[in-house]
């Protein structure tokens, strides 16, 4: 067997920050820190921050007056900062700065009066955040199935954002059929979907095409680790989408198979180091690095959490 490992792939710079912000976090104000939703889409790394002490809630309300919490990666609502405040909660915000850019462009167009079609799955944390920054402004499709049910009048101001973890080609898709039907609608002044999520899918689009198998290293919630094994599986490629080697299967498998392994943003180097080895070892295969772009990327932490290091 042989081995392409993909570059870049696993954590981005918005996750990275996202999971040092929880570290340090849990290491000044110690245990409980509560987080909204999971810090990132991936059981990995949740289950270890619940290892730690960290307690992951859905509703602000869980969570004691006067207690630490950390809003994740994929951000908030106004109301949900709004709650945290009422509550007395010290609240850290390690939003993405990519997703706080999107958040900014919904405002300043509901501002400006438009109506804003946003481009995204619905019930994805990201999707619920952005929406209620205007919730009376913004309508959301999911396909171009979505947009062809739209109906505006002309003088209606138009703009469109997209979720940042989308498939390029699947957001590229909507958009030219949202510009079809309505000519005048405008976007944001720099696309939405972020550098991470279309470098990984870039290089599977390279990579896949000189494999047989594709394993891809994310959650089933994780959006950005769906998009790489569909890429993978337009392409004619078996692909897996599993949180780690414990979920793959020996019978998946032909000795001389080119396996391609790549990992979404949110998942940590070790289980891709643990993957490889389970390959290694189960199938004496040969790795080989494909590197397709460099990253260098790097956000800083939150300001709460600056002052501590």
């Amino acid at each position: 067997m042989k081995i392409l490992l993909a570059t870049p792939r696993g954590f981005c710079a918005g996750v990275n920050m996202a999971v040092k912000s929880l570290d340090l976090a849990l290491q000044h104000f110690g245990a409980p820190v509560y987080v909204f939703h999971e810090i990132v889409h991936n059981q990995y790394v949740v289950r270890s921050f619940e290892s730690k002490g960290a307690v992951f809630v859905n509703h602000l309300e869980e969570i004691p007056p006067k207690s630490t919490v950390l809003f994740s990666a994929h951000g908030v609502s106004p109301e949900i900062r709004k709650l945290a405040q009422q509550r007395d909660l010290l609240a850290i915000d390690a939003t993405c700065p990519l997703v706080t850019k999107v958040h900014l462009e919904a405002i300043k167009f509901a501002k400006d009066n438009y109506t804003i079609v946003l481009i995204g799955h619905e019930g994805h944390d990201e999707v619920i955040g952005t929406m209620g920054e205007a919730p009376e402004a913004i309508v959301l499709v999911e396909s171009t199935q979505d947009v062809d049910r739209l109906e505006f009048e002309p003088s209606t101001k138009l703009a469109y954002l997209t979720q940042t973890t989308l498939s390029v080609d699947d957001a590229n898709r909507i958009i030219e059929r949202l510009k079809t039907k309505f000519p005048w609608i405008v976007g944001p002044p720099k696309e939405d979907i972020c550098y991470a999520t279309q470098n990984r899918q870039e290089a599977v689009r390279l990579i896949a095409p000189d494999a047989t198998k594709v394993i891809v290293l994310g959650s089933q919630n994780s959006s950005n680790s769906q998009r790489l094994r569909e890429l993978a599986q337009e392409q004619g490629r078996i692909a897996y989408l599993v949180d780690g080697p414990e979920d793959l299967a020996l019978d998946w498998f032909e000795p001389s198979d080119v396996v391609l392994v790549t990992a979404g943003a949110s998942a940590p180097e070790e289980v891709i180091s643990k993957t490889l080895d389970w390959l290694q070892s189960h199938f004496q295969a040969d790795l080989e690095l494909r590197e397709v772009r460099k990253e260098e990327v790097l956000f800083p932490l939150p300001r709460a959490l600056r002052v501590l290091t």
